[in-house]
């Protein structure tokens, strides 16, 4: 095992500091610090520079503190629930530590949501929580909630303070699992002991950062080479654990001939890097990608937990690599599983695998299907496509071809992700994130908040749903309250548009009820927080548009009306899938018959949509 962990000496607490105050204790001259004041200096050496939260009583020590300290900055949200999706972007980002707070009882609750987003995305992030005086615990005080057993499934480790005797243990603890196992940790700590001293400084110690890098055993390598070698249409299916080593597998694929599938979250790794990227597969996948991995005769999968096993193959042999072993075999019978880091691995193999002694077939048909596909999905978003309700893609791609090279691009749940994942190139050093495990609505204005405060000179795009932002957009003041220049289009077409698709694939006729939605003017709304509200209905008017919104230097709201009607297909529709939306489509029109003119204008809807 190449182990790479490696720690340093506080810049705040170093070791002569840690001695000049046991002498001034022992002397009688030392004054100690609180429990706040600490929890500060532990998180401004564990690099955190920004706390995102809502400010309640049993918080009101803390912002004191940041307050006379001054080194990290309180973000007062809206919500905590956004908080916590930005502490989740802030993680991402730097490779770091994001800490939200939340006060007693249903302040500490509204976090949950967003800390199930760190957990399933892998991100370090620490949760402050406030609890009732400790003399109250258990009586049924105001506001009181047992928040442990409420935070047990999403934190993998918690931390109850009873005594600020065990303040520099446990947060110590806490934040060096968080930063190098990439958990959700939390801190609870009492009202009555935020601002009680903190007299024992015994257990302060240098902060580990960098997990263990794990290469797995030689026979493994071995194994592994052997049934590379043996393989004819090999392919890769690369996730989020690839991110340190994009080099490494770009350079397996052209050793072994083999095309490049990747999962979403791994979209701004691979995505236009190379030829042999042949893009994602699942449900909203490609269809090169999808056929590449079931038509391969040996899926080696690097650093994903892909969650959709219809979409794996079942009669290939199979190479898993991740350093999970839980990982490992959980969605698909796995012939080999290597627990190890990607970039390690695939050095190791790299290093004795012999080139494919000539181009493959297999890849070339799938890189000339990708190319088709790409035409496609390019007809598809031209601007020259000017029905109205406009469609999606249009403003996708002209929101792709205008970013910044380095832009991040935060992406809601539905549709909008399916427009992000399809028509936005994750080229050069742009990043995308989002709840692609937990799969939440509303993540992507508190993502992009939280980007934007780790560089406010670094171009964010929140990509939004209608029913998502009306989730969370009571936060688009924070960005207008700290000037932060995020860029925000909501696809505007009143409806629950996955929702619908997915109602309709399951037989279910159109119910407008359950999935239409009466919106807000977006823009008059944006205008009312103090950002600029652009409203675009005519295909003319996209791209002057989005170069408006790029040249104002504060937050902006686009406002896209499109139409409901256009379906995202998967890249391989099954006979149920077929018979289901078959099954829709003829309620909805016996619905019609009946009377009900909702089932006729959604058919004149998608066929407009979909047949121009």
């Amino acid at each position: 095992m190449a182990d790479r962990s490696s720690t340093s000496v506080s810049p705040f607490f170093p070791a002569e500091h840690i001695a000049d105050r046991a002498s001034a204790k022992r002397s009688g001259t030392h004054k100690p610090s609180n429990v706040a004041e600490v929890l500060v200096e532990l998180l401004h050496e564990a690099g955190v520079r920004r706390i995102f939260g809502v400010a309640g009583d049993a918080l009101n020590g803390l912002t004191d503190a940041l307050r006379r300290d001054g080194r990290i900055a309180w973000i007062g949200c809206r919500h905590e629930e956004n908080a916590a999706y930005a502490a989740y972007a802030s993680a991402e980002l730097t490779n770091g530590l994001g800490v939200c707070a939340g006060t007693v009882g249903p302040g500490a609750l509204h976090l949950i949501n967003g800390l199930y987003n760190a957990k399933r995305e892998g991100a370090g992030v620490l949760a402050i929580t406030g609890q009732v005086p400790t003399h109250e615990r258990g009586t049924g005080y105001f506001q009181e909630v047992d928040l442990a057993k409420m935070f047990d499934d999403v934190c993998a480790f918690q931390a109850l303070l009873s005594s600020p005797s065990q303040m520099l243990r446990v947060t110590e603890i806490a934040i060096q699992r968080a930063l190098v196992e990439k958990i959700v940790s939390r801190i609870e700590i009492p009202i009555d002991l935020m601002t009680s001293p903190v007299e024992n400084l015994y257990f302060l110690h240098p902060l580990t950062r960098e997990e263990p890098h794990v290469v797995p055993p030689a026979s493994d390598i071995d194994a592994a080479i052997e049934m590379m070698a043996a393989a004819k249409k090999p392919a890769l299916l690369c996730g989020i654990g690839c991110r340190e080593a994009r080099d490494e597998v770009l350079a397996l694929s052209e050793r072994l001939q083999a095309p490049i599938v990747h999962t979403l979250r791994a979209k701004d790794i691979f995505d236009g890097r190379h030829e042999n990227v042949v893009g994602l597969t699942g449900l909203i996948g490609t269809p090169p990608g999808y056929h590449a991995v079931l038509g391969c005769d040996l899926l080696v999968m690097l650093g994903t937990n892909f969650p959709y096993e219809n979409f794996l193959p079942t009669d290939v042999p199979i190479i898993q690599v991740d350093t999970k072993i839980e990982n490992i075999g959980r969605r698909a019978p796995v012939t080999l599983g290597l627990v190890g880091a990607v970039k390690e691995t695939v050095t190791a193999v790299l290093s004795r695998l012999e080139p494919a002694p000539r181009p493959r077939a297999f890849l070339q048909h799938l890189v000339a299907m990708n190319a088709k596909n790409a035409a496609h999905l390019l007809a598809q978003a031209s601007l020259s496509r000017s029905s109205e309700p406009l469609h999606p893609a249009l403003f996708a791609k002209v929101i792709s071809d205008l970013a910044a090279e380095d832009a991040v691009f935060a992406v809601d749940v539905g549709e909008s992700t399916v427009w992000a994942a399809r028509y936005v190139e994750m080229r050069n050093e742009r990043r995308m994130l989002g709840s692609f495990n937990h799969g939440s609505m509303g993540c992507a204005l508190p993502i992009a908040l939280g980007a934007s405060s780790v560089d406010p000179a670094r171009q964010v795009w929140a990509v939004c749903g209608d029913g998502g932002f009306l989730m969370s957009m009571q936060d688009l003041v924070t960005a207008f309250r700290f000037r932060w220049p995020i860029k925000v289009i909501v696809f505007d077409n009143a409806e629950l548009g996955f929702v619908k698709m997915e109602n309709e694939v399951s037989g279910f006729p159109l119910d407008p009820d359950a999935t239409g939605l009466v919106n807000p003017d977006f823009a008059k709304l944006a205008s009312a927080c103090g950002a600029l509200g652009i409203r675009i209905e005519h295909a003319v008017d996209i791209e002057p548009g989005i170069r408006r919104a790029l040249r104002e230097p504060g937050p902006v709201l686009i406002d896209a009306i499109v139409t409901p009607g256009e379906l995202t297909m998967p890249p391989s529709i099954g006979i149920k899938q077929a018979w289901g939306f078959g099954l829709s489509k003829i309620r909805e029109g016996l619905l019609g018959l009946a009377g009900d003119h909702a089932q006729w204008e959604n058919w004149k809807r998608e066929l407009e949509a979909n047949l121009k």
